[in-house]
């Protein structure tokens, strides 16, 4: 083991497939850096619960969030657990750092472009970035400035859309870009995992629909690249 441990914590969900997307996604982060000591938590409905994992690892690590982008789960479910085992140490030793949201990064758009070409999308076509949704505002700014990087790299028009909190919809701006080019639109699947919210996608009448990004090797380069960027203790007032 090298350094703090990191701590990935994911949404969690019930649906079937879900933690195994999220597992193999920390597997491929093992595969990628295996001197590193890589846990798993979920905030909800899986196990090990966040409580528990931070019990078992100690103060001395890096939570990435496994989250694409702000929201409830990361400002008071993830940051409020870590301030608990900050606030819990007395003595000498680190309290848990925590990284932000995993987008918007040019990492994602490589895993997003990988995801479009292995669905068959014809270079050139319109894109929606389907995101889940939040009631942050912020969410909803990081979601259009990922789309508007992914729009960069593809040289088309790319729409941010939300899949449950948000406007548009996905089958919205679908529908939108359709009216707008006149030709076929894919939606790129903004989503880790799948669950309720990528069966929606399916619904919003686009040509294709991309896979979540799932344990795509940029989404795991990009979970180590906020392990790293994070790992160094904060300074502490005297």
């Amino acid at each position: 083991m090298s350094g703090p441990t990191l701590l990935a914590v994911a949404h969690g969900s019930g649906y079937p497939g879900a933690t195994e997307t999220v597992t193999a996604l920390v597997r491929q982060v093992e595969r990628l850096a295996p001197v590193l000591d890589i846990q798993l938590a979920f905030v909800e409905y899986a196990e090990p619960t966040l409580a528990d994992a931070l019990n078992a690892a100690g103060p001395d690590l890096v939570i990435v969030p496994l989250l694409l982008s702000t929201g409830y789960h990361l400002t008071t479910d993830i940051a409020g657990a870590a301030t608990a085992v900050d606030t819990a140490i007395t003595a000498i030793g680190t309290g848990p750092r925590v990284a932000g949201p995993l987008g918007p990064d040019p990492l994602l758009v490589t895993a997003l472009t990988g995801r479009l070409a292995e669905a068959g999308v014809p270079a050139g076509t319109p894109v929606v970035l389907a995101a889940a949704g939040s009631s942050d505002p912020e969410a909803a700014a990081q979601v259009t400035a990922q789309a508007d990087l992914l729009a960069d790299a593809l040289g088309v028009p790319v729409a941010a859309s939300f899949a449950a909190a948000g406007r548009p919809t996905v089958a919205e701006a679908v529908a939108g870009l359709r009216t707008r080019t006149g030709g076929p639109v894919a939606v790129a699947s903004y989503l880790l995992a799948p669950g309720q919210f990528y069966d929606r996608l399916g619904q919003s009448g686009a040509d294709w629909v991309t896979a979540p990004l799932g344990a795509h090797p940029a989404v795991a380069a990009l979970v180590i690249d906020r392990y790293r960027t994070h790992r160094a203790p904060a300074a502490r007032a005297a």
